[in-house]
């Protein structure tokens, strides 16, 4: 067992040597702050230099506290380590340095290249305790690393957590800092990295208090989706969001994290000097990774700290050709879709300084990155959720197709990420789900249908209101997948090529990923690609790839190389590729 020193930021409280508790807030808009010690007392604070307040108070751990701002309103503190129940709730004082004695204190992570993500949303499962017993399978099946979807306390105890607002607090309905702890614990037992889904594009609509004591935390002149853009030219706001990474890495030990919706913060110093910190800060040897959600395909920031990219491209392009949408941003990606997909497989981005269907001009040049740099998925939370009705892909496309956009998925040198129940093909959908109330949940459920609206299936207002309320308790129960059917017919066999691809991934392709590059990527035919890749060491892979329904020439020069998967018989000539079909081969080097 083994006990860690609690990471010291700029924000929140810090128990001292004393027993005592230094107290903490930065509201340059408050005339007076005063600390609320819940059954206790009420504290005057010290006003000090650019608009901080703070105080040394005979409190130690487990304390419930409160701010009181200017005589009138009661607010949790913005930087809590954990709350005593829901974002209105009194604060709680918790000792990050000794409430956890940690089991695998020698864990330095795994490096990059072994990465084999798995997203799960923490509430589906149960809390943080119940997720881990699933933790086992998963190392067993070949996943490398869980990546939690954001678990800041967030309004009620239904979310999918991109409203939160206390982003230092674990949220209260999945358990204690100290589960969460022993959650990650239990995963690096298993040889399992965790990484985490973190939001600092925008707070959630619901117990946000900072516009109230501390304005200029936001940036009048600048809108994103949520409303007004957080100010990152500011010293304090920077250093909130950057210890808080720092908080997650160090304190919880996390072994990676997931920046969501970076193109929503302009400010690109921010998160240069975010990664910067970071490297920093943890111990030599250790293995920490950084990864964006970036729609503006910004190549550069991979070279400036961050290791890679969720690959939406790559996505929206696959999913084009698996289900013949082209509604919605799929538009982008339905016209000339075969020759995005060679590019795609050849440089990484799709969108890289061409314009997007509204004459945008989106992205950076790509293909001198290794493969590595780009998360490639089939589904998300994202692609899966935002859909009117949460279908699941294997219920949208054919099953030869999505087997062959599996062994893409699994065998090519980028990372792949699965979404929870997609490696048994389950048919549960993922749907929007939160647990606001009263006008906000009126509000969130119409804005919801309302998304929906130029969508021709959903033009008429009654069928749009068949779109399930995200307030719902149903439509957060029916979003659970169903553990108990992973080994029935119709789900064993998808359990099983998973498994049959993650085998050989680990075999062939993660021992020569470190020093990979892109090589080439041509069309064959409709919907048919063959690309290449030179691997770390000296050797190549090739995929053969038909996602269409005629079989596509191949080209007349033999190559050498050890058939690794097919994702079905071959039943054309040899120098056809079938339809729906994806071969990859390794020419090892001699």
């Amino acid at each position: 067992m083994h006990k860690q020193r609690a990471f010291i930021g700029h924000h929140g409280p810090e128990l001292l040597d004393d027993g005592t508790t230094r107290f903490r807030i930065w509201a340059p808009d408050a005339q007076n702050v005063s600390l609320i010690v819940v059954g206790a007392q009420t504290l005057p604070m010290t006003a000090n230099e650019d608009g901080w307040y703070s105080i040394d108070a005979p409190y130690g751990a487990g304390t419930l506290y409160r701010f009181l701002i200017d005589d009138e309103l009661q607010v949790p503190d913005p930087a809590s380590r954990a709350q005593a129940g829901d974002v209105h709730a009194p604060s709680l004082v918790v000792d990050t340095s000794s409430n956890y004695l940690w089991r695998n204190p020698n864990w330095l992570g795994r490096p990059w290249e072994e990465t084999v993500l798995y997203e799960m949303h923490v509430g589906l499962y149960g809390g943080f305790t119940a997720m881990e017993k699933h933790l086992a399978d998963l190392a067993e099946l070949g996943v490398t690393a869980i990546e939690l979807m954001p678990i800041a306390e967030f309004p009620g105890d239904r979310n999918w957590g991109y409203d939160g607002v206390l982003p230092y607090a674990p949220e209260a309905a999945y358990g204690s800092p100290e589960e969460l702890k022993h959650l990650i614990d239990t995963a690096h037992g298993l040889g399992l990295m965790v990484f985490l889904d973190v939001v600092y594009n925008h707070f959630g609509p619901d117990g946000n208090y900072l516009g109230r004591y501390a304005k200029h935390f936001f940036r009048h002149d600048q809108q994103t989706p949520w409303g007004d853009g957080i100010d990152f030219r500011r010293r304090e706001v920077r250093d909130f969001f950057i210890d808080n990474t720092l908080m997650w890495l160090l304190d919880y030990r996390f072994d990676g994290l997931r920046f969501d919706a970076v193109h929503a913060i302009p400010d690109r110093s921010f998160l240069t000097e975010l990664a910067e910190r970071v490297h920093a800060s943890v111990e030599p040897g250790r293995h920490v990774h950084l990864v964006l959600e970036n729609e503006d395909n910004r190549a550069s920031l991979l070279t400036a700290g961050f290791t890679a990219q969720w690959n939406d491209d790559g996505h929206n392009v696959l999913h084009a050709l698996l289900t013949d949408e082209s509604q919605g941003y799929y538009a982008d990606y339905h016209q000339d879709a075969t020759t995005k997909l060679a590019r795609f497989l050849g440089e990484g981005f799709i969108y890289q300084g061409q314009n997007n269907r509204r004459g945008e001009a989106r992205g950076e040049p790509s293909g001198h990155l290794p493969p590595t740099s780009f998360v490639l998925f089939l589904q998300n939370h994202d692609q899966t959720g935002n859909r009117a009705f949460g279908e699941r892909l294997v219920s949208l496309a054919d099953a030869d197709a999505l087997r062959a956009a599996t062994a893409v998925l699994l065998l090519s040198p980028m990372v792949p990420l699965l979404f929870m129940g997609e490696e048994w093909g389950a048919r549960q959908p993922f749907l929007f789900f939160t647990s606001h109330h009263g006008e906000l949940a009126d509000a969130v459920r119409e804005g919801r249908r309302n998304e929906f609206a130029e969508f021709a299936e959903f033009a008429d207002e009654a069928t749009r209101e068949r779109i399930p309320d995200p307030n719902a308790v149903s439509t957060f129960e029916n979003s659970r997948p169903d553990f108990s059917v992973r080994q029935e017919p119709g789900h064993a066999e998808w359990y099983a090529l998973y498994r049959e691809l993650l085998s050989i991934r680990h075999r062939e392709i993660v021992p020569r990923l470190q020093g990979a590059r892109f090589l080439e990527s041509r069309v064959l035919a409709q919907a048919a690609v063959l690309s290449r890749w030179q691997l770390g060491d000296g050797s190549r892979l090739r995929l053969e790839l038909n996602l269409g329904t005629q079989a596509a020439p191949l080209p007349t020069a033999s190559i050498s190389g050890e058939l690794l998967f097919a994702s079905r018989e071959a039943t054309h000539a040899h120098d056809q590729l079938a339809p729906r079909m994806a071969r990859l081969y390794l020419e090892k080097a001699t």
